[in-house]
């Protein structure tokens, strides 16, 4: 495991959009709060980050690489697609997906049903360059306090993940679920959540 900057980042994009593509693990800042993710189509990725959160029985969102992904593969309304105008920003838009095959069902859970966000960080480009949805959830075992700092992440974490991309501390929270399946008309705005 390596911590890096932002610059060493785009130095050595290619490297690191590399890493991911072999299926590592990765923790990386966004708008709200540091996430850890990996590929969402790679079934053994995702599963791994389970692992790593134990959280195995609960759904992970995606960093989509854009809008017209999100519109390619869920299916969005006309108020789903208001609430769309508000990304990139610190929402996460639950949404039905009509391609099956966007996101491992590691992701979903056999729902079908995925939380979509596009932060507004300069972290939005790398999913963007990927061309692929980046699993988002906070860095922590599932119920513990999320990652502030670097210093928040346990060494046995630290040796799990390929790399960590590092902009000092963060205090903000996590991104503002929004329900656009259960209330397709308005959107339930739910507890806050990576």
């Amino acid at each position: 495991m390596v911590v890096i900057h932002k610059k060493t980042f785009l130095k050595q994009e290619k490297k690191y959009l590399a890493l991911i593509k072999k299926g590592r693990a990765f923790i990386y800042p966004t708008d709200t709060i540091y996430g850890i993710g990996c590929d969402a189509t790679n079934t053994k990725a995702v599963r791994h980050v389970h692992v790593l959160k134990q959280r195995e029985h609960k759904p992970f969102s995606v960093i989509a690489p854009s809008k017209e992904w999100i519109l390619k593969n869920c299916f969005v309304n006309d108020h789903a697609k208001r609430w769309l105008r508000k990304l990139p920003g610190k929402y996460t838009l639950i949404l039905r997906l009509k391609n099956k095959r966007a996101v491992s069902s590691a992701v979903h859970l056999g729902d079908y049903t995925l939380g979509v966000r596009i932060p507004k960080h300069w972290f939005a480009r790398v999913a963007a360059a990927y061309g692929k949805p980046i699993v988002t959830t906070s860095v922590n075992i599932s119920g513990d306090p999320y990652m502030r700092t670097l210093a928040d992440v346990s060494a046995s974490l630290r040796r799990k993940v390929g790399f960590i991309l590092y902009e000092g501390p963060k205090k903000s929270h996590p991104s503002t679920l929004v329900d656009l399946v259960s209330d397709k008309k308005n959107g339930r705005i739910m507890k806050r959540k990576k």
